[in-house]
């Protein structure tokens, strides 16, 4: 028998294949020719048809009980049927290696060519390299042998694609924007600068968008860095949307503030007189505090470099500090950490390693006369008291220089734990940790004022802490009624009524919205009644004003007043706090829009400094 249509996706051609086959294969048809999987069978020996999706050629069972189903899951799967783009298919399959389909696209190819000289910072000589180009002439001929000048232009191209994209977000985002921004000097001695956009999209959702990697010429000075800033700014069409500027505390990046500010004003382009423009990072602060604080045990932490110096100085050295170590019975994998002197973090790691094989150096100090410079028990209980110590200023330091940051408001708990930190330990007995502790509470106070305010209101905005928590920590750091908790409050309040001024349509919430609205739509009634006389409705009228004259006896509350005034969440609740905000918008319109600012400040330069190093950098 043989069996053909003219649309027929299977041909038959087996006397041996029955009635109920054939219904079979009429069957997939028609599911075929609702949108799946277009095939072609032949019949098997099995006397099973079987299918070949003309996509990828995968062979597969074609029967009533699971041909359907097998073309179902195979049109999800099928990499050649659908038609996607390049970069995403790398980017969604986690082995980023099982993308390859039998047809060859030429356009595929340079999008994946480029986006690969991009992730992996190769140079566009590479697409010239004979090996390469004997790899791709091996695995396809149509591969087409590309120069590097236009490896160059491909990669131009989805720069601008993603440009767009990214001033397309700028564009639509309905917050202000925050920046970061450092500067990089290259072993060839040139000059880059780095800008970064931190912000909070339409969906909620903060952003990170490095908006320029450009060279900057000497002079670096402040005047310098102000000008070509605000020329990048004016390129993206964002200097009239900018909230805040974080920066180290270099003298140069003090001028250019002033600068930018002065220029931006005339411009009238900040919120609150420019009070929280200038953001300091914290982490190079907390840097600063530390470093100024462990010159009072700089002989202990030279002994401690110096130990693992000597271990690290040879082989010979290596084996038989690791002998100690299994003799004393600890773990070799931790390993012990070098120190980088201008990094205190990597101090701390030092000192941690060190302590954790106090007994292997110990042993070593006896087995090895070479070994000069294991500290003594005194010097070892000072680096004990100081590990712990420091403990808490490296998390701080790890939460302040993550590149996926969070939100403003996790930051001011941990800077208040620190300072109270500090106060205590000035009441210490050691009278070696209260000289630390006096010279890091110097330095401290030197910068707390800079971002203590902003970090504060972000906190009043979390809906677990509010108010109450500030009033708590500068009571314990200032005393009760304390000056500076006025200076906030009275901060919080002038921010939130520029707030009004800038979208007055919702500028306050009343307690008697509701009342109003009732009283409005009932009014809307009795006009409607026209069985109701003059004389009705003057008398009416006359009680809506003797109404609206006793409500104005009550408060009114702006929506800022009635957010504090209501009870706080479970400080324990792992609260979104931007979920919490997007879901009370309606209720708070201006408050929330404030919160949306105020939010996304970064309080490290960290996002722009991660540009600079190759192995961390990130395709945003």
């Amino acid at each position: 028998m043989d069996t053909s249509q003219s649309n027929s996706t299977y041909t038959i051609n087996d006397s041996s294949v029955g009635d109920d086959d054939v219904n079979d294969i009429i069957e997939l048809e028609e599911e075929i020719e609702k949108g799946l999987r277009p095939v072609s069978g032949d019949k098997y020996p099995n006397n099973k048809p079987r299918a070949v999706c003309k996509k990828c050629s995968i062979e597969y069972v074609a029967v009533r009980n699971s041909g359907t189903g097998n073309l179902r899951r195979h049109y999800e799967t099928c990499a050649k049927f659908k038609k996607r783009d390049p970069v995403q298919m790398m980017l969604d399959r986690s082995d980023g290696l099982s993308t390859r389909v039998l047809k060859f696209e030429a356009h595929v190819f340079c999008e994946l060519l480029s986006y690969a000289i991009i992730m992996h910072d190769l140079p566009f000589q590479f697409v010239e390299y004979e090996g390469i180009r004997r790899i791709w002439n091996y695995l396809c001929d149509e591969v087409p042998n590309i120069c590097r000048n236009t490896a160059k232009a491909d990669v131009l191209k989805m720069h601008n694609r993603e440009k767009i994209k990214i001033r397309s977000m700028l564009e639509e985002a309905p917050s202000r924007i925050c920046l970061t921004t450092n500067l990089w000097t290259s072993i060839t001695t040139d000059g880059y600068l780095c800008l970064t956009a931190h912000f909070i999209d339409k969906g909620w959702n903060l952003q990170k968008k490095v908006l320029n990697f450009c060279e900057m010429p000497t002079p670096h000075t402040g005047v310098a860095l102000a000008e070509k800033i605000l020329s990048l700014l004016c390129e993206w069409g964002i200097e009239k949307r900018i909230f805040s500027l974080t920066v180290d505390n270099a003298s140069s990046n003090d001028v250019c503030v002033v600068m930018l500010k002065s220029q931006l004003r005339l411009r009238n382009a900040l919120v609150c007189d420019r009070d929280f423009f200038h953001i300091r990072c914290c982490a190079h602060i907390i840097n600063l505090i530390v470093q100024y604080g462990l010159k009072e045990i700089e002989k202990e932490i030279e002994k401690a470099c110096e130990s693992v110096k000597y271990v690290k100085g040879s082989q010979v050295r290596k084996r038989k500090f690791l002998e100690c170590v299994k003799q004393v019975s600890l773990d070799d994998k931790k390993g012990l950490r070098q120190d980088v002197p201008t990094r205190w973090n990597s101090t701390f790691l030092m000192l941690d390693s060190v302590l954790y094989y106090k007994n292997a150096f110990r042993h070593l100090h006896l087995s090895d006369s070479n070994y000069k410079n294991c500290p003594s028990e005194e010097e070892w209980g000072k680096i004990e008291k100081i590990g712990k110590f420091l403990s808490m200023f490296y998390e701080i330091t790890c939460s302040f220089s993550g590149s996926k940051y969070p939100t403003s408001n996790l930051y001011f708990p941990k800077v208040f734990a620190a300072k109270v930190a500090l106060d205590q330990l000035l009441c210490s007995e050691d009278v070696y940790i209260k000289t630390m502790a006096q010279k890091m509470i110097e330095k401290f106070e030197k910068y707390w004022s800079d971002f203590c305010t902003i970090l504060a209101i972000a906190v009043i905005l979390d809906p677990r802490y509010k108010m109450a928590f500030i009033e708590f920590a500068y009571s314990k750091v200032y005393g009760q009624n304390s000056e500076e908790l006025k200076h906030v409050r009275d901060k919080l309040f002038s921010i939130f009524d520029e707030y009004n001024l800038i979208t007055p349509s919702s500028s306050t919430t009343s307690i008697l919205t509701q009342m109003s609205d009732v009283g409005s739509s009932a009014g809307r009634n009795d006009n409607s009644q026209s069985t109701l006389n003059q004389r009705t409705m003057d008398m009416f009228k006359e009680f809506d004003d003797f109404d609206n004259m006793d409500c104005s006896a009550y408060v009114r509350k702006s929506e800022l007043e009635l957010y504090l005034d209501e009870p706080r969440i479970d400080r324990k609740i792992d609260l979104d706090i931007l979920s919490f905000w997007k879901g009370n918008r309606i209720r708070y319109p201006n408050l929330s829009f404030m919160a949306r600012d105020i939010l996304s400040i970064p309080i490290s330069t960290v996002a722009s400094e991660s540009a600079f190093s190759v192995g961390g950098r990130v395709l945003d």
